[in-house]
């Protein structure tokens, strides 16, 4: 009973000492999901790396604005491997139309839903549970 609680007292002081930040590090409450955007453009630069990927596109939305550097934020890159997603899957230069859930604030960013490589045609999915419950791959 000893080490239970002292288990306890240890896993309680972890969690209350924890910064906020840390704590609030995983909230999409920065972007209004009532929403979505088309961007089209192109990718200037891909960051693969953890704790989430992410996406410099220098476009701007089709439906008119003025065009700019939008920064766009992904899962990680281990959830996005386990849907098919490489290092390459886009690449700086590649011509896409990408949708994303906006930042609330109104800057150019945003995060990841989907996106079109214009060249080709070919579709990636941002949503890595729902792709990776149907096991379709990018």
């Amino acid at each position: 009973m000893r080490i239970l609680t002292a288990a306890l007292a240890a896993s309680l002081l972890v969690a209350f000492s924890t910064p906020p930040a840390a704590q609030a590090h995983h909230s999409f409450a920065m972007y209004d999901s009532t929403r979505a955007i088309t961007l089209k453009g192109a990718i200037k630069n891909v960051m693969w790396s953890n704790p989430h990927v992410v996406i410099w596109l220098e476009g701007a939305p089709i439906t008119g604005g003025a065009p700019g550097l939008w920064t766009i934020e992904l899962t990680s890159p281990g959830n996005l491997s386990r849907i098919g997603w490489t290092r390459a899957s886009l690449k700086p230069g590649d011509a896409v139309e990408m949708q994303i859930t906006p930042l609330r604030n109104g800057e150019q960013g945003g995060a990841f839903k989907t996106a079109k490589i214009l060249a080709t045609g070919k579709v990636l999915d941002g949503n890595w549970i729902q792709a990776a419950q149907n096991g379709a791959h990018p």
